[in-house]
């Protein structure tokens, strides 16, 4: 495989989770959610270096976490922007030069199993743009301002959407300055390559790949690993 580099963005508030400090500081059992993401592409041989993207009152602690768990292939550590995209494109060029392919992983995806990432990979080599995703099991409608429902999709053509997305990295650092030069920002870093008529695969996820966006989901992050860990 080619050289492959990791993009965290980790610079998300976390405002609906009420803890008083940015997500990615909050313990999972007894961790910070972080330092669970970043161990994962620590452990890979697959993954030659790591920028975490944080908001700029954060960098300090970031620093103290890489060191702290001592995080090798954390090459760089940068402010991050407004949105999420921003903050991937700052990441992007803090890369270093021999990194070839991109990985980008939210920060508060702390779950992602090396089993998962690895055949994610091997499930995608050779593709320009790939992302995980998995099966909706709940029915999905469209709705207007007044909530009436004007239709419904099919779910078999549906698939919710996670991270790891992986791609070449010179067709997303182009999907990114052209979205930059149209002010187009979009839901995730594979809508900047289908808007320029890009192939974008999706591969199998996991359920358990969740993201920490609520007390809910540390809560549910809580029983996966006292499962994996056989603490049920």
């Amino acid at each position: 495989m080619s050289e492959l580099g990791v993009v965290i963005p980790a610079a998300g508030q976390g405002k609906r989770m009420g803890a008083g400090c940015s997500k990615q500081f909050i313990l999972l059992a007894g961790q910070p959610v972080l330092a669970r993401t970043l161990r994962l592409f620590e452990e890979s041989a697959l993954v030659s270096e790591i920028v975490v993207v944080g908001a700029e009152k954060d960098i300090a602690s970031l620093r103290e976490l890489v060191s702290e768990y001592r995080f090798k292939k954390v090459a760089a550590i940068v402010n991050g922007g407004a949105e999420r995209q921003d903050s991937v494109r700052a990441g992007l060029q803090a890369l270093s030069a021999a990194i070839r392919r991109v990985v980008v992983h939210d920060g508060a995806r702390p779950l992602l199993s090396l089993e998962d990432f690895h055949r994610f990979l091997e499930d995608t080599e050779g593709l320009a743009a790939a992302v995980m995703g998995i099966p909706l099991k709940d029915t999905v409608k469209v709705v207007d301002s007044e909530g009436k429902i004007l239709e419904t999709l099919p779910r078999e053509g549906l698939r919710a959407i996670q991270t790891p997305q992986v791609f070449e990295r010179r067709l997303l650092e182009e999907a990114h300055r052209l979205a930059a030069a149209d002010g187009y920002y979009g839901t995730d870093d594979a809508a900047l390559l289908e808007r320029l008529g890009h192939f974008v695969r999706v591969a199998e996820g996991s359920a358990e790949n969740i993201k920490i966006t609520a007390p809910e989901d540390l809560l549910l992050a809580e029983q996966i690993l006292a499962k994996r860990e056989g603490r049920d």
